[in-house]
């Protein structure tokens, strides 16, 4: 499937992007800013979302909004605060896009630490699951928003030496695809997996060191994959995990016992 980003495709639309400073996160903010998108920058390093802020104002871009927030620490208040300001300040939101996440340790699981596992989770799976409980409502109010879990290849299937990284993405994509089900007849939020596949991050690099960081994509390459996603006017399946390249396929349901 080829994707094309359309000029000023996302005006208008108010988009969430959680870690938004590095990375994927932050091509995605300054792509979709292009777009149109007022782009709403989540992130716990408050310089640096200042700095994308900058950025994109000096692009001429709709003006961001930023939301220093630290994922790792569960704070159901600031939750209930972020949806309250999101309502009053945009009216609604139109997309909510989930990218943060840590790698943890690369260990066999019989060394794994428990204090780290817990960390992992906490970023990866808990913080992005009562961050969609608490803006459900605000995604249910536009007739066209989008959901988006961002998972990994071993967030599918689940390699040795991966961990909670591995495992905290697989349990992502099962919420994923638990929503896409009870969404499926009572909502029109369309909700997707991606895959970004190989993909020029500091988490890359630390996950493989000795990998020539110019031999894989880089992360700008990913943002008309999520546009699309994300478009009003999209005609993307619903409840689909997507690959970098186009490829995509139904979330997996397993028949009733």
């Amino acid at each position: 499937m080829h994707f094309k980003a359309e000029h000023n495709s996302l005006a208008g639309r108010v988009i969430l992007i959680t870690g938004a400073t590095s990375g994927i996160g932050r091509s995605l903010a300054l792509g979709l800013a292009q777009l149109g998108a007022t782009t709403l920058l989540l992130g716990r390093d408050v310089a640096a979302l200042e700095t994308l802020f900058d950025e994109i104002k000096a692009n001429h871009y709709p003006e961001p909004g930023i939301v220093p927030f630290d994922l790792s620490h569960e704070d159901p208040e600031r939750l209930d605060a972020l949806k309250q300001v999101i309502s009053e300040r945009y009216g609604a939101l139109h997309g909510l896009i989930h990218n943060a996440a840590i790698l943890g340790d690369r260990v066999p699981f019989e060394h794994y630490k428990m204090t780290t596992w817990a960390q992992v989770f906490r970023t990866n799976f808990e913080a992005p699951v009562a961050m969609t409980q608490a803006l459900l409502p605000l995604l249910q109010q536009s007739s066209d928003s989008a959901l988006i879990f961002t998972s990994s290849s071993v967030g599918h299937s689940p390699r040795a030496y991966w961990g909670a990284y591995a495992a905290s993405k697989y349990a992502l994509e099962g919420v994923a695809t638990l929503l896409s089900e009870e969404l499926e007849n009572t909502s029109d939020i369309r909700v997707s997996v991606v895959n970004p596949g190989a993909t020029r991050t500091k988490m890359r690099q630390a996950a493989f060191p000795s990998e020539d960081p110019e031999t894989v994509k880089p992360p700008e390459d990913l943002v008309t994959l999520y546009a699309y996603l994300l478009s009003p006017n999209s005609n993307a399946p619903r409840g689909h995990r997507f690959q970098s390249d186009g490829h995509h396929h139904p979330l997996e349901r397993r028949a009733n016992d």
